[in-house]
């Protein structure tokens, strides 16, 4: 295991060492180490269909398996910089998934300490484990197995609006920013795509069982998106159709927005998106303004904070002198 410095207890912050295959505080909590990947909470919890949608979909939106940069792009323009500034650098990814960034990161240089709530740790771990200046576990972003203010970067990307509450959340990856380091960090704006569908849909998915939601959200898509493929192309004057599926659809599609992804990837980021935003245990929604003011309260300066890519874009700096 490759084991930061930074790894502590999440309870008393003593130093963890390797007892067999756990890991152990001096206060005598001991965390179990399941397929390689330390496990500081179990994978029954609020974000179980995360891990589901990530395990089922372990290589779907990582650029090695599509061949673009699509998450290098992403990733870059919410750093507002180049990559190389992460070289060397030490980087807590909060909520990694299966790794679209993390592998983007450690392929720039960057230290990565990785965790998930959910089972997407090993997926993660299978698309990156045999990366040098890797480490990942499961953890819970409320009680980071990290030492407080320790990072370079914080990274939280496609994450925070899914927890229980947005400004605890950012409140928390703030405490283990280094001084002058970097929070970074995107939110669904209030004009996040929806649908009538899509709102009565995952209304009726989240009062199901976890596994039967899933189910149900996949085989949906599959039965829709041929009508949405059909629909793609203007010049086969389908167009009117394309705009009543955008209107009541639940499937979320990328054939205007990725066309270079070919149709059978196409059709992954569909099911895989469409799974996403019908069984989301939370989907909070945040302004502009909110989210910069919950930056600045939580002591970062140089905030931006911009509507963009997924909806908002945030980042800002720990004051040298916090």
């Amino acid at each position: 295991m490759n084991q930061p410095a930074q790894l502590r207890c999440p309870i008393h912050q003593h130093p963890l060492t390797e007892d067999g295959s756990d890991l152990k505080c001096a206060g005598g909590c001991i965390f179990p180490t399941v397929n390689g990947i330390p496990r500081f909470v179990s994978s029954d919890n609020y974000a179980s269909a995360f891990g589901r949608q990530w395990n089922k979909f372990r290589k779907t939106q990582l650029d090695s398996y599509t061949g673009t940069t699509i998450s290098r792009d992403r990733l870059q323009h919410c750093l507002g910089n180049s990559l190389d500034i992460l070289k060397e650098k030490s980087v807590l990814e909060v909520g990694c998934g299966a790794g679209r960034f993390t592998e983007v990161m450690l392929a720039a240089g960057a230290l990565v300490s990785a965790c998930d709530l959910s089972s997407a740790v090993e997926a993660n771990y299978q698309n990156c484990g045999d990366k040098p200046n890797y480490f990942i576990c499961q953890a819970d972003v409320r009680a980071l197995p990290f030492a407080p203010h320790s990072f370079d970067f914080v990274m939280c990307l496609g994450v925070i609006q899914h927890t229980p509450s947005s400004e605890q959340t950012i409140s928390a990856l703030a405490q283990f920013i280094k001084p002058g380091g970097m929070l970074v960090i995107d939110h669904y704006a209030p004009d996040y795509p929806t649908t009538f569908s899509r709102r009565w849909l995952r209304r009726l998915l989240l009062r199901l069982p976890p596994a039967s939601s899933s189910r149900l959200a996949l085989s949906l898509t599959r039965m829709l998106l041929p009508l949405h493929k059909l629909s793609w192309n203007q010049k086969r004057g389908r167009w009117r159709l394309r705009l009543q599926l955008q209107k009541f659809s639940p499937v979320v599609d990328y054939y205007d927005v990725y066309p270079q992804l070919g149709e059978k990837t196409l059709a992954e980021w569909a099911l895989l998106d469409t799974h996403d935003t019908l069984t989301d245990y939370y989907k909070h929604l945040r302004s502009v303004e909110q989210i910069d003011s919950c930056l600045i309260a939580c002591g970062l300066v140089e905030t931006e904070t911009r509507h963009a890519g997924n909806g908002i874009e945030a980042r800002g700096r720990m004051p040298v002198n916090s």
